[in-house]
This record gives structure tokens, sequence and C-alpha cells, in this order.
């Protein structure tokens, strides 16, 4: 037991150092920040997707905008796109899983929206379907994946790839990025 903690701790420290490390990293966060500020800005929303794992993370990030990150102030426009379990299982059942996502952007997406679709292998079928459909409203994509990508790369407006292929450490490593960029908006948006 003593081991599989250490190497846990160790394997999370280690991809967080690399992360520290990383100018790429540092500069996809600030553009993916502007995105967003850029987005609420202009009126528009933001909607998250991702499946297990990322789909606990969408929603939460989308409730740290719609909430709050730090300080009091009002809510942004946010919204995870699983959290209506009616409809993503009438859509499932009456077309396909891989409708749920793009049917919900179909129905209130428009160009002044962002979507940001996290899948740790850029290779889940409803996350790539929500990726085309956003893009096809005119939208711009944020994506977050583990190493590869996944079929996501060349398909996003900006995709930040974790350099793990450990789902764990990947969708960690998501949140704490996320974080960062919740609290990037927050501080600039409402910076007085």
């Amino acid at each position: 037991m003593h081991q599989s903690i250490e190497r846990a701790l160790g394997d999370a420290l280690r991809l967080q150092q690399l992360l520290f490390q990383s100018e790429e990293v540092r500069l996809q966060i600030q553009a993916v920040a502007q995105a967003v500020i850029e987005t609420f800005r202009q009126g528009g929303r933001v909607f998250f997707c991702g499946n297990g794992g990322s789909a606990a993370e969408a929603q939460h990030l989308a409730a740290e905008l719609t909430g709050r990150y730090y300080k009091d102030r009002p809510p942004l426009p946010a919204e995870a796109l699983h959290v209506n379990t009616s409809f993503i299982t009438a859509v499932a059942n009456d077309y396909t899983y891989e409708e749920t996502y793009a049917r919900f952007l179909e129905a209130w997406g428009s160009k002044a929206d962002l979507l940001w679709a996290m899948s740790t292998s850029g290779n889940s079928p409803n996350i790539l379907r929500a990726i085309k459909t956003a893009k096809k409203l005119g939208m711009r994509v944020v994506g977050f994946t583990g190493a590869t990508g996944g079929k996501m790369v060349g398909e996003c407006d900006y995709l930040l790839k974790i350099p793990s292929t450990d789902t764990p450490r990947i969708q960690e490593a998501h949140l704490l990025i996320g974080h960062i960029i919740c609290e990037i908006v927050e501080s600039t948006l409402f910076s007085s």
C-alpha cells in the first residue's frame, strides 16, 4: 500500500513539475483564459463537455464560473452539457450517444459561445461530434487531452495536451489548469 501511495504522489508531482517548467503550457493557459474572457465580454456562454471523470471536471469548472471562484461577483454563463439526464438519455436512446452533446449545441449554441471539450484520449466519439457541431456553428473550441491529443488534434482552436498517458494524472492536471484559468477569468473580469 505504501508503495502505491508513493508512486501515485510521485507521478503527480513529476507531471506538475513538467507543467510548471513548460513555457508552451503557460502560453496555452493564457490563450485559453483570454478566449474565455472574450467570450464572456461579447455576451457568449461557455459550454463544457466530457465523459466520466472528465464530465465531473467539466461540471466542476462550469460551477466555478457560474458560482464563484474566489470573489463574490455576478455569475458567468457556463454549463456542463451532461447535467440534464433526461435529455442525455432521450437523445442516446432515440439517436446515439455520439449525438448527445452535438444535439445540445444545435439547440443552444451560437457563434458567440465557446465549447470546452475534455477527453483524456482525444478520441471520444461524442466529444468529436460536439467539436464538429461547434465549429459548424462558428464557435471557438478549447480541447483538453492527454499526451497525443488523439483525433482532437487539428480540430480545436486551442488544444492543451497534458504530457501523460495516465488517465488519473491527466484528469488531475486538467482540473489544476482549469482552476488557473477560472482564477484568471474571474480576476480579469472582476478586477475591482
